[in-house]
């Protein structure tokens, strides 16, 4: 009983989409790693390839790649798992979680790499959207 929120960003409109998956669409995410390819199929997206770009765990802890395991305290310069700047060498010790996909993760952040017969606007557009459309048709 495994479930995800897929947020799909598309850098042509620089919109993000989401999606809920559950069971069976999100069994083949789990072990999957951050950088990894995922085919559009395996959640109702046919026609699109996509990429692992990160994600968060049920704490709001940022997946950060090369950590291996679930959680760990990292003294970080800079980047993911890090908000603000910070002055030049100064380092300061966040949390964050592996680049695994496991049960702990909650959302997972994907980047299209190859696109299906539909737009992503389309697939996602909101029924109030799709009557609209329908009526000055």
């Amino acid at each position: 009983m495994v479930d995800f929120k897929v947020c799909i960003s598309d850098p042509a409109s620089g919109k993000t989409y989401q999606k809920e998956v559950k069971d069976a669409e999100a069994q083949p995410f789990m072990g999957l790693n951050i950088g990894e390819k995922v085919k559009g199929e395996v959640f109702g997206m046919t026609g699109y390839e996509f990429q692992i770009t990160g994600g968060s765990d049920n704490c709001g802890f940022p997946m950060r790649r090369g950590i291996l395991g679930v959680r760990k305290k990292l003294n970080l310069l800079g980047g993911v798992g890090l908000r603000k700047t910070l002055d030049e060498g100064t380092k300061k010790r966040k949390t964050v979680c592996g680049q695994k996909i496991n049960e702990k993760i909650t959302q997972i952040n994907l980047k299209p790499l190859k696109t299906g017969t539909k737009k992503l606007e389309e697939i996602f557009a909101a029924p109030q959207e799709k009557a609209e459309e329908n009526a000055s048709s």
